[in-house]
């Protein structure tokens, strides 16, 4: 466990700078956007009421109110968000390919450790998870900050409120990594976490058997996420609903949970068989 540890913090340390200029873009972004965003509207607000001689009621039933949602539709809210999540995704194989590329092909030196090579998979995907974990945790804590500031920003009588879950609820695709209700965030980033440990054992394929590798690993993938989509797949071809809701959600859990231990066991086999030092 203290070597796993050890791995973990390391492979975060090696990521961090980067990690963090990833968490200031985003606290910038999106704190500048909410001025422009509000100021725009506000002038627009100033400009219509002195132009057609509206009241503030009038205008806000002509052009609606102001609130978070404003900005969610926004770039200044979803390029940061995005610009996360294709870092993060390349930070997926750049976590490898840097350790064998890189100079003095490092991996050799972390297999060479005193410790059951799969720690050093295992403390891989960890960072990952942990890298994206924090990311949202930084939307979140965002969310009610901007509520608070856009109190000071906007006049009451053209400011909706919103509770961050009303936001989320508010936006499609904000529920994509905020899923409403904790239960939904297990779901949706237990399936993240297998999908980390999936292209992990895929890049490991590739690299123990090199061109073959790219075939072997590309088959791998297609399998693993064929076995867990199997019951829905099944039930799209027969056109018949054989389980109920819940049932086929535990399905698909039960699934999920085999598939990543598969691709764990495979990658241990791959580190320990196939890949010498």
């Amino acid at each position: 466990m203290s070597s796993f540890l050890k791995l973990t913090n390391f492979e975060i340390g090696r990521f961090f700078k980067l990690y963090v200029v990833l968490i200031g873009i985003t606290i910038l972004s999106q704190l500048i956007g909410l001025v422009v965003v509000s100021n725009g509207y506000m002038d627009e607000a100033n400009n219509a009421i002195f132009q057609e001689n509206l009241t503030a009621q009038e205008y806000v039933n002509t052009y609606g109110e102001m609130s978070l949602l404003n900005l969610t539709r926004t770039l200044w809210f979803f390029a940061p968000i995005a610009l996360g999540v294709i870092a993060l995704l390349f930070n997926i194989f750049f976590v490898w390919y840097r350790d064998w590329f890189g100079k003095n092909t490092f991996i050799y030196r972390l297999l060479m450790l005193p410790t059951a090579r799969i720690n050093v998979y295992l403390s891989k995907a960890t960072s990952i998870v942990l890298m994206v974990l924090g990311l949202v945790a930084i939307q979140v804590a965002l969310l009610p900050i901007q509520g608070i500031l856009l109190k000071w920003m906007v006049a009451k009588d053209f400011r909706l409120d919103l509770t961050p879950a009303e936001v989320v609820l508010g936006l499609r695709e904000l529920m994509i990594i905020l899923p409403n209700g904790f239960i939904d965030f297990l779901l949706a980033y237990g399936t993240g976490i297998m999908a980390i440990f999936i292209v992990f054992t895929a890049i490991l394929f590739e690299r123990s058997f090199r061109l073959k590798g790219i075939l072997f690993g590309g088959i791998y993938i297609a399998l693993s996420v064929g076995i867990f989509l199997s019951p829905v797949i099944v039930q799209s071809i027969l056109n018949v609903s054989y389980l109920y809701p819940a049932e086929l959600l535990i399905l698909e859990i039960i699934l999920g949970v085999c598939v990543s231990i598969a691709s764990i066991w495979v990658a241990n086999y791959l580190l320990t068989k196939s890949i010498t030092v």
